[in-house]
């Protein structure tokens, strides 16, 4: 009788003296192994993904809302929907990336803004490398922004005059008035020394005459800081010729004209001329600011015109304007040394009762200071 052929597991299984074959035996494994092995195997795979962040949630949203053939005025009106820059360039990254679709003027200008305003600086520089480069279709207001944006950036000064340049070479995109004035304002914040003034004064003459070639008229802010230049750099006849020509362009002087003159002609020596143009201001009521009164007294007190410094330092009072240690102490000295020492401490006593800012401590250092002086 044949013997029927059994594999090695059931013959083991009929005859316990037949060893179980250790190709078939599993590993020990200890129970709290086995529970863990068993507690992962049940797991739901759900679980082991990445969680969508909220994120993501709204980008997947707006890219929803935006239907098939969408266009730029679609993109806009999703861009200026956010209030988060990360989001609205992503939106607008996204949307570029897509067929028969290209962005505008009118995408690039709001995603710059957005951008700025969300203080995303490398971003909006990297978009507007991507308009000068010639991504989109310029216009006016989009190079406006950009000049602007460069402006207030420090290290892309340079940057601003090279758009400036290409609106001066475009046909449909010449620089305007706000063009000049953003200009205008970011050369007068490095008039801080005068030798710095002198080597930006070059452009600020180069820019008038190229405002003026291209028949755009100034208004008083623009003809303001044209005025300002020119004294800073002690330049006060092309002040003055600037200040003459407010009338041409339907301007009339301001406080601020005024006041840029008359500290050009002080700081030049010219008191007795920035005297007249003091006087003139304050016959058309115009309040001087307070550098301008002070400048004022100062220069008449060193020219030993005392009398029409006190006068200028008592209206300088009357209009609550309150003038520093430096400025008393000046008139004070000029008093002392012209022999009228009692008119100098009366003035200090009546000084102190109109001028608020006149604390004890300025009021005793001061005191003590003409004391000093009187018995040289």
């Amino acid at each position: 009788m044949t013997m029927p052929i059994f594999s090695p597991i059931l013959r083991s299984l009929l005859n316990p003296t037949i060893p179980f074959p250790s190709k078939f035996l599993l590993p020990y494994l200890p129970l709290t192994n086995i529970f863990l092995l068993r507690s992962f195997s049940t797991q739901n795979p759900s679980n082991s993904t990445k969680s969508i962040t909220p994120l993501q949630k709204q980008f997947d949203s707006w890219v929803h809302h935006l239907k098939p053939g969408f266009t730029p005025s679609d993109v806009n009106r999703a861009l200026k929907a956010q209030t988060d820059p990360d989001l609205a360039l992503d939106i607008f990254r996204w949307t570029a990336q897509q067929r028969s679709y290209s962005h505008t003027h009118l995408t690039y200008l709001t995603a710059i803004k957005l951008l700025i305003s969300g203080r995303r600086y490398r971003q909006a520089e990297t978009l507007v490398d991507e308009v000068i480069a010639g991504a989109c279709d310029v216009t006016v207001p989009l190079y406006n922004s950009i000049i602007r944006f460069c402006c207030g950036r420090k290290f892309l000064f340079n940057r601003s005059f090279d758009v400036y340049k290409k609106m001066l070479r475009s046909e449909n995109c010449k620089p305007t008035l706000e063009t000049y004035a953003l200009l205008f304002n970011s050369l007068l914040r490095r008039f801080n020394k005068l030798n710095v003034c002198y080597v930006y004064l070059h452009s600020v003459r180069s820019l008038t005459k190229q405002m003026k070639t291209s028949g755009v008229i100034p208004d008083l802010f623009v003809s303001n800081m044209i005025i300002k230049a020119y004294s800073k750099c002690l330049e006060v006849d092309e002040a003055i010729r600037v200040f003459r020509e407010l009338g041409l362009y339907g301007c009339e002087p301001n406080a601020y004209s005024y006041g840029y003159i008359v500290k050009g002609l002080c700081e030049k020596g010219r008191v007795n001329q920035g005297f007249r143009f003091y006087k003139e201001m304050r016959d058309k009521n115009l309040v001087p600011s307070g550098s301008t009164y002070m400048i004022m007294v100062c220069t008449l007190s060193l020219d030993r015109r005392m009398k029409d410094a006190v006068e200028v330092m008592f209206d300088m009072l009357d209009n609550n304007r309150s003038p520093d240690h430096l400025t008393y102490k000046t008139v004070l000295e000029g008093l002392c040394r012209e022999g009228k020492a009692d008119d100098a401490f009366e003035l200090l006593d009546e000084c102190r009762k109109k001028d608020v800012s006149l604390n004890d401590r300025m009021y005793k250092t001061l005191l003590n200071e003409l004391h000093y002086i009187c018995r040289e």
